[in-house]
């Protein structure tokens, strides 16, 4: 499958507004997406619909192999690893859970436990706490972690299922310096294990070497879609972001400063 994500003149609208117009966009095999936008520029709704909650008003879209109308949405939504801070909304859930259950209940999509547990998902479960380096936490609550390690287990819930594609909408948002480039950091594994990242952040810098290509959306349209080096310029980012700027770059992740 070398298409993961197919968007073919797709618009968006939710009554009378118009969110996403005429969105053209595609990731392919080995790829890792950045998206930046200010507020209000359609990332949360380019989100929903390629996570499969959302239809669009119009236009084709496919993911991972499924073209939507043609395919059973909550099927792929078990494909699709999903990190948000609104997730937080579910912590009641989670906080009096050990970190290893929190874990496990993204085998079955579910906050809480309430199937059989196998032997080898609790395995599976330990192999990620090691990959993403939380093996010193086993057996605390939930409740009992910072920021950053809340951020983690999530994302480790996340992987519990496979998926073939993991969406991070502003993963770092609320950490501290240190939690961040941490969090950051073990990104590089996941990278490896064949899951295609889809990142949406209001920061350029987060955007680490791994982050290969990135989209530009303002106003519900895209300003530009490609190659990071080539899409994460001056002129392009002081258009999405409507205000002068200048990019300077560091081991292939871009830093941004206001120009006077």
């Amino acid at each position: 499958m070398n298409e993961i994500v197919s968007f073919k003149e797709v618009s968006f609208s939710k009554g009378d507004k118009v969110i996403l117009q005429a969105i053209n966009w595609s990731v392919h095999q080995n790829e890792h997406w950045g998206i930046l936008g200010l507020n209000g520029s359609g990332k949360t709704s380019l989100l929903s619909i390629m996570s499969g909650f959302h239809f669009p008003s119009t236009g084709e879209v496919s993911v991972l192999g499924n073209l939507f109308g043609k395919t059973n949405l909550p099927e792929l939504r078990k494909e699709i690893g999903f990190v948000s801070s609104s997730l937080e909304r579910f912590a009641e859930y989670f906080n009096n859970e050990t970190i290893e259950r929190v874990v496990v209940s993204g085998k079955f999509a579910s906050f809480g436990i309430y199937e059989q547990v196998k032997k080898e998902e609790w395995e599976k479960a330990d192999s990620l706490l090691e990959s993403l380096q939380l093996t010193y936490l086993k057996g605390k609550p939930y409740r009992l972690l910072s920021e950053g390690e809340k951020r983690k287990v999530i994302i480790a819930r996340a992987l519990m299922s496979e998926p073939k594609m993991l969406v991070l909408d502003e993963p770092c948002s609320g950490l501290d310096i240190l939690s961040r480039e941490r969090f950051l950091q073990s990104l590089d594994g996941i990278m490896k294990d064949e899951c295609h990242i889809v990142y949406v952040s209001h920061h350029i810098e987060e955007l680490v070497q791994g982050i290969s290509h990135v989209l530009l959306l303002k106003d519900g349209k895209v300003i530009a879609a490609g190659p990071k080096e080539q899409v994460v310029s001056d002129e392009l980012l002081s258009d999405t972001f409507g205000i002068p700027v200048h990019v300077h770059w560091k081991e292939s992740r871009p830093w941004l400063e206001i120009r006077s």
